[in-house]
């Protein structure tokens, strides 16, 4: 299978990650038989740095043409503490959403079991903690219209939601419960928000054309302090676009590590992945950046594929890893091994280069070179 996969490596560690990404890749093409052709794009500081332009028409062209998108991340310290910048790295992101009507934003949450004693939660908390959010992408209050006073002091942020909106996205996550332990919970604001009351009526709507799935609805208040409490009650929630992006963040830390986790945005004009992180600039070049969270984002895009036999054989080689302590400077930072390390042995491990009794002694600390 022949598949083109636009590289958009951004900023900060993006590049690195996303570099160990496409290696894990090329591993499974050589395993399976498959061809993966790599185009790249610019898209945030490092595109406003050469172009002008968070996202030059270039990469969208290119990303309009392709099968998939690998992202690495957006953002850089220079612009995030100058207010008045009229062009920000985000806005590359926001725009590429909307222009591939990227409206759903899939992101797994799924403890890994030798990390648990990392988890800010106890360990009896994480017990069956297996969820899917679904987090609407491309309205609500970030795309509203934006005011300000022209004397600085009044400002304000429209949020609006239309019923086709909430569809579209709501029936992904109804079939999404359908094919998993059958529950999905609406989180809104309901009780305050008319956007939020709009949301609740379109789904208890639909729920009717699912019989099979229960329906729950939480504020989102109460969301949150459930997301801690008890998280192994979700199955899959669905939300709308700034409750997910805030959820999604606090939910992140129930693994252990922000650099763990996977997502995928999908919708009509195509499908991107990247990991949950931000560009971390601090690391930036260091190569001590943890990778799972793209590498595992490369096994969203595989299942994506129809690929799904090659999407199980990248997760066992990163749980591999986890189990047997070849993990980066986030999660042990005394013994940890480089970014590229860890590429380089998930890659060997999904072409059965490694053996299962492998010790962790023959592989050096802190190199990239496996011996």
């Amino acid at each position: 299978m022949h598949k083109k996969i636009v590289v958009i490596p951004g900023d900060g560690i993006g590049p690195e990650v996303t570099q160990q990404s496409i290696r894990v890749l090329d591993a499974i093409a050589q395993q399976y038989g498959h061809k993966f052709t790599y185009s790249f794009g610019l898209m945030g500081a490092d595109a406003i740095d050469k172009t002008g332009n968070a996202l030059p028409d270039e990469t969208i062209e290119l990303c309009l043409n392709s099968d998939a998108i690998l992202f690495g991340a957006v953002g850089h310290p220079k612009y995030d503490a100058d207010p008045a910048a009229t062009v920000r790295p985000e806005q590359g992101l926001l725009k590429l959403r909307k222009s591939l009507q990227l409206f759903a934003n899939i992101r797994p949450v799924k403890p890994f079991t030798a990390l648990n004693h990392l988890s800010p939660l106890k360990a009896k908390n994480l017990e069956g903690v297996d969820f899917l959010i679904y987090r609407e992408l491309t309205g609500g209050i970030y795309f509203g219209n934006k005011s300000l006073s022209e004397d600085g002091n009044t400002a304000s942020d429209d949020c609006i939601y239309t019923s086709s909106e909430i569809e579209r996205i709501a029936h992904l996550a109804f079939h999404a419960a359908q094919q998993r332990r059958k529950k999905l919970t609406l989180v809104d604001k309901a009780n305050v928000l008319e956007t939020s009351r709009l949301w609740r009526k379109v789904v208890k709507l639909l729920e009717a054309g699912y019989p099979d799935v229960a329906v729950d609805y939480l504020f989102v208040d109460n969301a949150a302090m459930q997301l801690i409490m008890n998280p192994s009650q979700f199955d899959v929630i669905l939300t709308e676009n700034m409750f997910g992006d805030i959820l999604s963040d606090e939910a992140s830390v129930i693994t252990g590590s922000l650099g763990l986790l996977p997502s995928a945005s999908i919708g009509n004009g195509g499908a991107l992945f990247e990991p949950i992180h931000g560009s971390y600039p601090q690391a930036a070049g260091k190569d001590i950046a943890n990778p799972l969270g793209s590498i595992l984002s490369t096994a969203m895009m595989l299942d994506h594929f129809g690929m799904n036999a090659e999407a199980l054989r990248v997760r066992a080689a990163v749980e591999w890893t986890l189990e047997n302590g070849f993990v980066t400077k986030d999660i042990d930072p005394v013994n940890f091994y480089f970014t590229s390390t860890i590429g380089e042995l998930i890659s060997d491990l999904v072409q059965d280069k490694i053996p299962s009794g492998l010790n962790p002694e023959n592989i050096q600390l802190r190199k990239s070179t496996i011996i």
